[in-house]
């Protein structure tokens, strides 16, 4: 997570100090020792929200996820399921997973299965994924990279596509479960719960559900008091002249909200989760802060391109260059690692 800014002074923004964070935010929680229910190595209760972002920072740094200690838990199987594009799916295999979104895999890896794992997709970025054989091309998924690999079960969710890609995997026997996408912090627990059940390993499904809770709620007990900041996170791809502004349902207004603070897409009335970009609404919304993702900022050429865009400099984010970003595959992945984000994102926007 990178925050770049300068520190207020006084309510009325009279006097500010350049700041320039630059803390590296990269894709998954580290390993080490904790328990199946117990919280990652962010729970050595730092006294401030300050020191709870750089440990946090440290975790994600390397890299790596954090499973449940002890032995991997066993798949009880055969187990049917529901899968959300209506149909119900029998899985009497979990040898060779095979998880068709980055998050999905976080949480098969996390709940100890991640050496059952036979490929990836595009976002699966954490160290444990990279030499996996990558079954997509852009976000596409290509049937017969899939089935090259033999996978006995394959997790999708309703945004994997080609469809017909997915209709040749399952038409050629291969049992495929079809989840949800994760949008909001609730969606954590539901999509941790669904997995494992599929997988047959409920158990760590509910332990792994017991150590993200403790986690999150430790990260929003670092919220300082009486400060609610605007945030506004804007996606964009300059290359691809892409400006939007995230509202209702962006996935980002969990996380805002989460942190102890405000979305100024949503009050501001987007009932979108992404509206194209104006500079009426973004001056009209005046975020404090403005959350992106780490190749957005680079897109559109920096800070110093950003602040440029007409209606940036207009907003006191864009006046004090109070600007937080995170590395894509973390962000809104929505999975283990999302306490890890909380804690970061309650110190960097509240930062004054």
């Amino acid at each position: 997570m990178r925050m770049s800014g300068r520190s207020q002074q006084s309510p009325r923004r009279r006097a500010f100090a350049p700041v320039v964070l630059a803390l590296a935010l990269l894709t998954a929680a580290c390993g080490g020792g904790t328990g199946s229910s117990g919280t990652s190595g962010a729970d050595a209760s730092p006294a401030s929200a300050s020191e709870r972002a750089a440990a946090a920072e440290k975790q994600l740094a390397k890299n790596t996820l954090l499973p449940l200690q002890g032995k991997a838990p066993a798949p009880q199987l055969p187990v049917t399921v529901d899968s959300s594009d209506g149909r119900k799916v029998t899985v009497n295999d979990a040898s060779r997973i095979l998880p068709l979104n980055g998050g999905v895999a976080e949480i098969v890896f996390t709940l100890g299965l991640g050496d059952r794992v036979v490929g990836r997709d595009i976002t699966a970025t954490f160290a444990e994924a990279k030499k996996l054989p990558q079954v997509t091309q852009a976000h596409d998924v290509s049937a017969e990279s899939v089935l090259s690999l033999r996978p006995t079960v394959v997790l999708a969710d309703t945004d994997t596509g080609p469809r017909e890609a997915i209709d040749q995997i399952r038409d050629a026997g291969v049992p495929v479960v079809v989840l949800d996408p994760a949008t909001e912090l609730a969606d954590v627990a539901t999509r941790t719960t669904r997995i494992a059940e599929a997988l047959g390993v409920p158990e760590a499904g509910k332990a792994l559900n017991a150590r993200i809770a403790e986690e999150l709620a430790a990260a929003k007990a670092a919220v300082p008091q009486g400060s609610r900041p605007k945030v506004a996170f804007l996606y964009m791809r300059g290359s691809a002249a892409v400006y939007l502004m995230g509202g209702k349902g962006s996935g980002a207004d969990s996380l805002i909200d989460a942190a102890g603070a405000v979305d100024a897409g949503v009050e501001a009335g987007l009932d979108k989760p992404f509206t194209p970009l104006t500079s009426e609404a973004l001056v009209s919304a005046q975020p404090d802060v403005i959350l992106m993702m780490d190749k957005g900022l680079a897109s559109v050429g920096g800070v110093d391109g950003l602040v440029d865009i007409p209606g940036i400099r207009e907003t006191p984010a864009g006046a004090d260059r109070r600007i937080v970003t995170a590395e894509d595959g973390v962000l809104l992945s929505f999975g283990p690692r999302t306490p890890l984000v909380i804690d970061i994102l309650v110190d960097r926007i509240h930062q004054g």
